[in-house]
């Protein structure tokens, strides 16, 4: 039973063919995903591009609706800021119109009160000396002026003539 060379020779090559198959599929398998990549790369790509489309329309929706909350709050913000604000310039206010009363209250100015006060008075004396001359005229009628006061206007007609010297003619 011994071996001839030549089947030595169809052993060693049958052996180096089945070492080279799965080297030669790999590279095979290789070259046909170039192949298949090379006809679906265009493919790939606009279905990149949609995908990217639609994933920015979708990031651009969320920041508008962040944006928009952002500046309700904002709004909201500043409303209580401004509500706040008035309120303390309302309560200086105060406070300064009642430093103020207080200080002249105490250089014995009379307030806007008393003022009233005092107008409300004197329309009160007003009526009643009104109403006390009106009985005084009406209980008698034909009482006569004083002749003081003809006298008073003869006066002043004199010291009129006296001061003006283009009436002598």
């Amino acid at each position: 039973m011994a071996k001839s060379p030549a089947s030595d020779k169809t052993t060693a090559s049958t052996d180096a063919t089945a070492a080279a198959a799965p080297t030669h599929q790999i590279w095979l398998a290789g070259l046909g995903a170039m192949a298949k990549a090379q006809e679906q790369g265009s493919k790939a790509i606009e279905a990149l591009v949609n995908d990217g489309l639609a994933f920015q329309r979708k990031s651009q929706a969320e920041a508008q609706q962040r944006l928009s909350e952002a500046t309700e709050r904002l709004t909201h913000l500043a409303s209580d800021f401004g509500q706040q604000t008035t309120v303390r310039v309302d309560r200086l206010e105060h406070l300064f119109e009642d430093r103020v009363a207080k200080a002249l209250q105490r250089l014995g100015m009379p307030t806007l009160y008393d003022l009233q006060a005092l107008t409300e008075r004197v329309a009160q004396l007003e009526a009643q000396l009104a109403k006390a001359t009106a009985k005084s005229s009406s209980a008698a009628p034909a009482t006569p002026k004083p002749k003081a006061q003809p006298a008073a206007k003869a006066a002043g007609k004199t010291a009129t003539k006296a001061t003006s010297p283009r009436r002598k003619a």
